[in-house]
């Protein structure tokens, strides 16, 4: 009896020595099986965060607003250039579009959308500071099997392209309009000469200083149009070097001595020895202009100076002033804008082109410098200019 029950208690314990071997095994298993789940999981969430990380450079690459919504309609992701468009530091992820932009046009793409698998888009106008003229391009996302995931929306600002096309509009009016009148002139004084005067020499050499003056009118409308547009396409190539500010504005009012002659206008260079860096044959142009304009608009017997002062060591400013009319308050917004003319009559009977004062901002502008004016109704106008100086020690070519 003894026996069968030591035989007994050994099997007992032998079985459970077993079970608690296989139990330490299993456990064993469980634990490199946990650890491996934990290593792909944290494998897994590595690889989702980069996916995420190059997702966000992805769309922070892209110039465009992207904006990515869900089934409802609720944004899920938007890029950097999206927030810069609209100008907000609302956060919009899981808002609806319309409570991001409330735009009725949205609302109206979002449901043509419906059943399409096209990309649709429309354009908006959106009120800020300055109104924006913004396109937006939608198409839906679906899944491997069909489903519908979400949308996607590309937006893209308008406004310049609107504006060139505006300005390209109004630039080919404005110098056919230029044109049309010096060729209308030289083609009828022509007619006049071939069918009659050709027989009368007074006539004749009346007729013909008549061609010669629209056809130099028609060569300087020309010129100036050539001259704005290689300024601002940015083909002009400057050839920057010390130039002496004062000879420049000597040379010019030796060319302008008569024409101020003939209107009694005294002009006066107070400029001290300033050298700049900029283009001897483009400055040229600028006071040329400058004080061309002075001398025709300016009163008779007037005085037109010129003067300046430096800013800093790096920069001066130089003051054109005349003591005539003055500008209009209404007017001084336009001046710079090509063919704005205040008085259009009277600018054609001075024989300007109205491309004068947009020519002046673009040199200037190309030099690194910036123009405006000041101007009161009875009190003169004055133009200024910063123009960048060279380095020190530089002597004037």
């Amino acid at each position: 009896m003894t026996f069968w029950v030591a035989f007994t208690v050994l099997v007992a314990l032998g079985a459970l020595a077993a079970h608690f071997y296989s139990t330490r095994k299993l456990n064993a298993r469980l634990l490199s099986a946990r650890e491996e789940i934990d290593r792909i999981k944290a494998s897994h969430a590595t690889t989702l965060a980069e996916l995420r990380a190059q997702q966000e450079v992805i769309f922070n690459s892209i110039h465009e607003g992207l904006l990515v919504l869900d089934t409802s309609n609720r944004v899920r992701a938007f890029n950097r250039a999206f927030r810069e468009l609209f100008g907000t530091d609302m956060d919009p992820i899981s808002k609806s579009l319309l409570d991001v932009l409330r735009v009725h046009e949205l609302a109206d793409l979002l449901r043509r959308l419906e059943g399409e698998d096209r990309v649709l888009g429309c354009e908006f106008r959106y009120p800020g500071p300055t109104e924006q003229i913004v396109e937006v391009n939608a198409t839906v996302v679906r899944s491997p099997a069909g489903n519908r995931q979400g949308v996607v929306l590309v937006f893209r600002d308008l406004s310049r392209v609107r504006q060139l096309e505006k300005s390209g509009s109004e630039l080919i009016a404005n110098v056919s309009h230029e044109l049309r009148t010096p060729v209308s002139m030289i083609k009828g004084y022509v007619e006049a000469i071939l069918s009659s005067a050709k027989d009368d020499p007074a006539t004749l050499q009346r007729f013909l200083g008549t061609i010669e003056r629209h056809a130099n009118r028609l060569a300087m409308l020309i010129e100036d149009l050539l001259t704005s547009a290689e300024l601002e396409s940015g083909r002009a190539v400057l050839s920057l070097n010390p130039v002496s500010l004062r000879s420049v504005v000597d040379d010019v009012l030796k060319e302008l001595e008569h024409r101020a002659r003939s209107r009694g206008v005294t002009m006066t260079n107070d400029l001290p020895d300033f050298v700049v860096l900029g283009d001897a044959d483009r400055l040229q142009q600028v006071f040329t202009n400058l004080l061309d304009n002075a001398i025709k608009y300016g009163k008779p017997q007037g005085k037109v100076t010129v003067s300046a002062m430096a800013l800093d060591e790096n920069r001066i400013q130089v003051h054109v002033t005349d003591d005539g009319p003055g500008i209009p308050p209404e007017a001084l917004p336009r001046i710079f804008d090509r063919f704005y003319r205040v008085d259009k009559s009277r600018s054609r009977d001075q024989g300007g082109t109205g491309l004068g004062l947009s020519i002046v901002r673009d040199i200037v502008r190309a030099h690194g410098g910036e123009v405006w004016v000041q101007s009161k109704p009875g009190h003169g106008t004055t133009f200024f200019l910063t123009l960048r100086r060279p380095s020190a020690g530089t002597q004037p070519v």
